[in-house]
């Protein structure tokens, strides 16, 4: 008998086998070893993982054992009698080293065998053989006693070598027959004592895969050849496993299958060409762009979240190139650069064969009831299902409502139980006896830390102490958190909480803000891990103190909470265009009254997903003086990115309004137009984007004289190139040219710089946009402003970038001031602070966080068939 490792014994008849045996083993481990080896040189952090199993509750460990990421290869160890088709493919196929799941086997008979994990024994059985110099081809064989996976192995395996193949159990009435014909005899189980070996004929070769075979002294027979097959290829299953894994784990060129397009003309509404196009499943579009299938959370058939392993697993990957689409100063229904973004994805992917990713803000449903409608593209240019993409997603902007309203909630209550408790009462609740044992929370041991005492037993601090500890004293006339709402409702501009009896006489004046404004939304727009998130959380400033210090989500013991609403927030939502191309949608801050937009993290995995040579576009809201001015001071400085080009975005229509032409009617449904959209592929550097603003998207009474013109205007004020494209009335076929264009101008040198220096004063920084961006003369601040401005100065909150919260519809503060308005006093009513998010928020004239709903709003065209559950009206 011998034995190795933990693996069980097994007999063999004579020397020679023995021998043969161990030389067979010593030169699979140490093959093995070798190929580890290798491998652990190019990645010294991998550390193969096999897990057995011997355990009782069989499925619950198996699917334990499934998500662990640690674990490449999973071995059963199980009596025959549990091995039922339950626990077998319960296993996930990638980590089944035994080969008995139903994906492995129908892998190999389909004769995908590199695709698969083969049975162990039943390719030890094969190498044994083909070692001693056995002939396959034209042999009988039979199998013996064999049961499940391993005899459909071993039956594929020799009929694949030109064997004839039979089978039979021990108690079959013909076994005597067939063991007289065959030339190989395979044991698959313990041969039964009544079972005479005087049945085998001489010169037979018998394989025995029981490890209790041959008993007594039957082992001095020698008229056939016996060899003991003992399962030492799981180690090669895990080799294999281990190198599979760390395959998976480089970037791959995508294996991506396009949706094909079928235009009509006229173009139908968006919601009628969404819902003609049949989605892939996100976990088929995931696989074919790299994604594992422990690095997505499926949302029902067409939305996933992105794990953010990703990043580490890809962490080695170059990036692919970073395209941002941006626009003129808009006309009130937009000038179409989500549909240009989309356009482009769908022609550079699937018209051009190049990997590229569209990265697209999540729209507030403020909008999508109120005037604009959705913010999905249009046309042939959409992401889908668009119903979907409009109403809620994946629940990204409740969470962020939540979480913004939790921690107005915890200031106010502060507020008021400070003002009703004395320090010994407020700090016994604070910091309660539960079981006779009174500890602080992890976070109540920071905000210690931070005022200086050094103490952990709640019984040791001092009456000072526990004053500084237990009160904020904030000065309620300095808050500046709202609540939030994501519904335009101009009612709640201004609204005066605590007048119920029970809030004890304490009231004050507050506001709610469109949910997108809130600091949170900023803060998951430029967060790069969730460790960031929660630090990021924890430092916004809700208020000062009576001595004029700041207060933050920390100080409040709120930190926490807030990171576990925000825990599945942060995970960029997967989504698809009408082509098949991928998209991710992950915040959804406006342009206007926040940074405008998407997550850095979605730009970050996108740009690893599609490789060295593929292409990421992102888009900033509304016009360029807005959205992509924020985007190069705010977002690029977070996030360390630097753009490789610029799409300029523009309409005939909106160069003719500020022009001096016709105001676009905000009761005109867009639906009612047929636009083409002429785009202008640049290159950028910040300091020119001033004049390179000036871009083309035209009715169907535009001219081929106007498109002519706006390119040639465009290309002598520096532009790269100029280009009209089609893809809202035929998809990704119209916009080639310019997926061209762009791919010319991203592999040009980029000349990127900041507008300013963030060690600027903020006065100055202010200033420096409203010269350089906007156009103005100088700016005017009001005492508020100039107040605050102060207060963050002496808070350190100085060097921050500066969000300017300004109107979208004028390059000035005022809306009705259209074309370049020149000398004009820029007025900052009022400043506040986005310390987590990490700038500093300027408020322009009467610029309003929260939208209201126009006389006639989106909501009375849209409307749900209770028959089909199908939403109806939404564009």
């Amino acid at each position: 008998r011998c034995r190795l490792g933990s693996w069980g014994s097994f007999l063999v008849i004579n020397k020679d086998c023995v021998l043969s045996f161990l030389s067979q083993c010593r030169e699979v481990i140490q093959n093995s070893k070798e190929v580890l080896s290798l491998l652990q040189e190019k990645n010294p952090t991998f550390k193969p993982v096999l897990a057995i199993i011997q355990v009782s509750r069989i499925i619950d460990e198996i699917l334990k054992i499934n998500e662990d990421t640690r674990v490449h290869g999973l071995a059963l160890q199980i009596s025959e009698n549990s091995f039922s088709n339950k626990v077998l493919n319960a296993l996930k196929p990638e980590k089944d080293v035994d080969g008995v799941t139903d994906i492995n086997l129908g892998r190999l008979v389909r004769g995908d065998a590199h695709e698969c994990y083969v049975s162990p024994v039943a390719r030890a059985v094969i190498e044994l053989l083909e070692k001693s110099g056995v002939n396959l081809d034209g042999k009988k064989m039979l199998v013996i006693g064999a049961h499940g996976s391993l005899e459909a192995a071993l039956q594929c395996l020799f009929q694949r070598r030109g064997s004839m193949t039979m089978s039979s159990q021990w108690k079959t009435p013909q076994l005597q027959s067939k063991l007289h014909e065959a030339d190989i005899v395979v044991l698959g189980s313990p041969k039964p004592e009544e079972i005479p070996l005087s049945w085998i004929q001489p010169g037979t070769t018998v394989l025995n895969c029981s490890h209790d075979f041959l008993s007594g002294g039957l082992h001095t027979l020698s008229a056939f050849t016996c060899i003991t097959c003992f399962p030492f290829c799981p180690l090669k299953n895990m080799v294999s496993s281990g190198r599979r894994w760390l395959r998976e784990q480089q970037h791959t060129r995508w294996r991506l299958h396009c949706l094909k397009l079928q235009p009509l003309s006229p173009v139908p509404s968006d919601l009628e060409i969404s819902r003609a196009q049949t989605p892939k499943a996100v976990e088929v579009l995931a696989k074919e762009i790299g994604l594992l299938a422990d690095e997505i959370e499926i949302y029902g058939k067409s939305k996933a979240k992105v794990r953010l392993s990703l990043l580490e697993r890809l962490k080695d990957q170059a990036d692919g190139k970073y395209v941002l689409v941006a626009g003129i100063t808009p006309t009130p229904l937009g000038e179409g650069k989500s549909t240009v973004t989309v356009g482009l994805v769908q022609a550079l992917t699937a018209h051009l064969n190049i990997n590229s990713f569209a990265c697209l803000r999540q729209p507030s449903q403020g909008p999508t009831f109120g005037v604009k409608g959705g913010a999905a593209g249009g046309g042939y240019a959409q992401v889908i299902p668009m119903e979907e993409f409009n109403l809620h997603l994946t629940g990204d902007i409740h969470a962020i409502t939540a979480a913004n309203n939790l921690l107005a909630a915890a200031i106010d209550t502060r507020i008021l139980h400070e003002n009703t408790q004395t320090d010994k009462a407020l700090y016994n609740r604070l910091v309660p006896s539960v079981n006779g044992v009174r500890e602080f929370s992890s976070i109540q041991l920071a905000r210690l830390k931070k005022l200086g005492i050094n103490k952990t037993d709640p019984n040791a601090l001092t009456e000072e102490e526990i004053g500084k500890f237990a009160r904020l004293n904030i000065d309620p006339s300095t808050i500046t958190w709202q609540r939030v709402l994501d519904t335009n409702d101009r009612f709640l501009r201004k609204i005066t909480i605590g007048q119920a009896p029970t809030e004890k006489g304490y009231s004050r004046q507050a506001q709610f803000d469109i949910a997108v404004a809130s600091e949170i939304m900023a803060v998951l727009a430029l967060t790069d891990s969730l460790v960031d998130m929660k630090e990021r959380l924890g430092r916004m400033v809700v208020a000062s103190d009576k001595n004029g210090q700041p207060v933050t989500a920390e100080d409040l013991g709120v930190t926490g909470a807030l990171t576990v609403l925000m825990k599945d927030a942060i995970k960029p939502n997967l989504m698809q265009t009408l082509e098949g191309t991928p998209v991710f949608v992950h915040a959804g801050p406006f342009a206007n009254i926040a940074h405008g937009n998407s997550s850095v993290l979605a730009d970050k995995i996108a740009l690893k997903l599609v490789g060295e040579e593929g292409f990421v576009v992102t888009e900033a809201g509304f016009g360029a003086d807005i959205g992509m001015e924020k985007f190069f001071n705010i977002k690029c400085r977070a996030s360390g990115l630097v753009p490789n080009a610029v799409v300029l975005v523009a309409t005939v229509r909106a160069l003719k309004m500020h022009g001096g032409g016709p105001g676009v009617s905000l009761l005109l449904p867009s639906s009612k137009h047929t636009f083409l959209k002429i785009s202008l592929s640049l290159k950028t550097s910040l300091n020119e984007y001033r004049c390179k603003t000036t871009n083309v998207f035209i009715t169907r009474t535009d001219t081929r004289a106007e498109i002519d013109l706006v390119c040639e205007l465009a290309k002598r004020a520096g532009a790269f190139d100029a280009v009209p494209c089609y893809h809202w009335s035929i998809g990704g076929k119209g916009s080639v040219e310019l997926a061209r264009a762009v791919r010319d101008a991203a592999n040009k040198g980029s000349r990127f710089r900041f507008l300013y220096d963030v060690q600027l004063p903020i006065v100055e920084k202010i200033r420096t946009i409203a010269q350089a961006v906007y156009g103005a003369r100088d700016i005017e601040l009001s005492p508020e402003a100039q107040s605050k401005i102060d207060r963050y100065t002496q808070q350190g909150f100085g060097n921050l970038p500066i969000c300017m919260a300004k109107t979208h519809l004028s390059l000035s503060h005022q809306p009705d001031k259209k074309g370049v308005p020149r000398d004009f006093i820029l007025p900052i009513s009022d400043v506040r602070a986005s310390i987590g998010a990490g700038f500093i928020y300027p408020l322009v004239g009467t610029m309003s966080t929260m939208p209201g709903l126009p006389t006639r709003p989106c909501f009375y065209d849209i409307d749900l068939d209770t028959e089909t559950e199908q939403v109806k009206g939404l564009f």
